[in-house]
């Protein structure tokens, strides 16, 4: 409500006062000041705030405006809720219509100058109205004070990144329907013990000893029965064996023991000498696009996590991802598969440092420590991408028949959740595709990642098959809040947001049990979901 200098001035020419709301305060002022004489007039001019909230001041788009607020008399009514994506995109596009006269005279009253001291006075209510919005409780030191002394929270990235999710609650709608979680210490990255979960860091039991011990003799033995390191891998791998475990479940390193070690080093020399063939070619002409994308998407790659954010770790990306797609024209670079090399990288780099990885300056490394981690990078994830290649060539259609094959599969298993979708016209592809691109990486923390392709490995054809399972059951993991949202912005906003940020190995096996028995249920009998 407008306060001070303005209040005068609507007494004496018997205005009633009106109320707005925030981001309208300035253009509805002007559309309801009266004409007045010249000697009235006021010296100088608002100048209109321009922002998200604040368009530029186009002379046609004002003239709709004012016509707008002249047919409800000035008076705010409060605009209805977008149901659908038809309405939601209505809503959001009709600030923007240019009406079609391209002249218009615009000495009208409403157009007349004001005085400064009114002008003053709402912008200071206008910013104190949004400050208020953004004042936050201060929970954080006094929670963190009750933590019991035995549990070490573990200060990382993952700090800001959920202190800057409180922070957008206030600011907007909650996302979902749910009670403020207890306070959690924050897990590290890569866990350090197999099944260790959100809740905190146990000391290691008998059983992850004896699973351990197991891993060892397997991986130890002449001939390694990949058959049995599949079983045990499933529910998850021991950090100590994760690196070689990982490039055997790969294939990228043989079974027999008195071959993987002249395997490594062909393989890695291999890889460089294609850096020496390849790599100066990214200045080349028909090369630019490539380079250019993948050196704008590399910042880009985990931004919240700092070992990412080293010069030295964005150089090792640029050239894994550029060899990559030079040594495949038919895909080429495409954006999503930069996410893919980040689990490589931190499970070979943990093979040579014993604390938090996420913290690590790589420059403490050797350089052939650093050679060999961007090199088993780099095979790993082309073996990766050999099986699902289809999802990253022209038009993608791999991914397109993916999330089509989800749209089948909820159809059948939770009918209710389908059709909600379908009642607020939201499509599958509009939050599934990125889930199909980047296999989660965007919806889970990198810790949860690393668990799950733990799985996907052990599961025949995981990451191209497997996975749609696991998609199906993440969905319906949320169908309460899901059935919540009444709209289509709102479903969009949650289904684009998931609050995954406490999640631990605990949660992601629960993820994967309730996706293998939809495998179970559903991989071989294909006509048993479809209409």
């Amino acid at each position: 409500m407008f306060m001070g200098p303005a209040t005068p001035y609507f007494q004496k020419h018997k205005i009633e006062k009106p109320t707005f709301s925030a981001p309208h305060t300035i253009y509805s002022y002007l559309s309801v000041m009266p004409a007045v004489s010249d000697k009235e007039k006021y010296p100088l001019i608002i100048q209109p705030v321009y922002g998200a909230q604040h368009p530029p001041l186009d002379p046609r788009l004002t003239k709709n405006f004012i016509k707008e607020r002249s047919k409800v008399n000035a008076v705010p009514l409060k605009s209805k809720k977008a149901s659908s994506f038809h309405e939601f995109a209505r809503n959001t596009s009709d600030a923007w219509d240019i009406g079609d006269d391209e002249e218009e005279d615009f000495s009208s009253p409403s157009f007349q100058t004001l005085n400064s001291k009114v002008a003053l006075a709402t912008a200071a209510q206008v910013l104190e109205n949004h400050s208020k919005l953004r004042v936050k409780p201060e929970r954080s030191q006094s929670t963190t004070s009750d933590v019991p002394a035995s549990y070490k929270v573990i200060k990382s990235s993952s700090d800001a990144q959920l202190s800057r999710n409180s922070s957008d609650t206030c600011l907007r709608n909650p996302l979902h329907k749910q009670q403020s979680l207890p306070l959690r210490p924050i897990i590290p990255l890569v866990a350090r013990i197999s099944d260790q979960n959100a809740s905190g860091a146990p000391p290691m039991t008998v059983r992850e000893k004896t699973r351990l011990e197991k891993f060892r003799q397997l991986l130890s033995s002449h001939n390694t029965d990949l058959d049995e390191l599949r079983k045990c891998s499933w529910p998850g791998v021991p950090r100590e064996v994760r690196p070689v475990t990982w490039r055997l479940l790969s294939g990228y390193l043989p079974a027999n023991t008195e071959r993987r070690k002249l395997t490594l080093q062909r393989k890695r020399e291999e890889y460089f000498g294609f850096i020496e063939q390849y790599y100066d070619s990214r200045n080349e002409e028909h090369h630019q696009d490539t380079y250019r994308q993948i050196h704008i998407d590399i910042p880009r790659t985990n931004p919240l996590i700092p070992l990412f954010q080293q010069p030295l770790v964005q150089e090792i990306f640029e050239r894994i991802l550029f060899i990559w797609a030079i040594r495949h024209p038919a895909s080429g670079y495409v954006q999503g598969i930069n996410d893919l090399v980040t689990p490589f990288f931190v499970v070979f780099l943990s093979e040579y440092v014993e604390e938090d990885v996420e913290n690590f300056d790589v420059t403490n490394l050797s350089q052939d420590m650093l050679r060999s981690i961007e090199a088993d990078s780099f095979w790993c994830m082309s073996k990766l991408l050999d099986g699902i290649q289809d999802n990253y060539t022209f038009a993608q259609p791999g991914i397109q028949k993916k999330v089509k094959a989800l749209e089948e599969l909820v159809s059948r298993i939770d009918e209710q959740v389908h059709n909600h979708f379908r009642r607020y016209e939201v499509e599958y592809l509009q939050f599934a595709f990125r889930w199909m691109n980047n296999l989660l990486m965007r919806e889970l923390p990198l810790r949860c990642t690393i668990r799950l392709w733990d799985t996907y490995q052990s599961e025949p054809e995981g990451f191209s098959h497997f996975h749609l399972y696991v998609c199906a059951a993440f969905l319906i993991k949320w169908r309460k809040e899901i059935l919540d949202e009444e709209d289509f912005q709102g479903l969009l906003m949650l289904l684009q947001n998931l609050p995954t940020i406490h999640w631990g190995n605990e949660e992601i096996g629960l993820l994967l049990a309730e996706a293998y028995r939809l495998k179970y249920m559903f991989a071989d009998a294909p006509n048993h979901y479809r209409r």
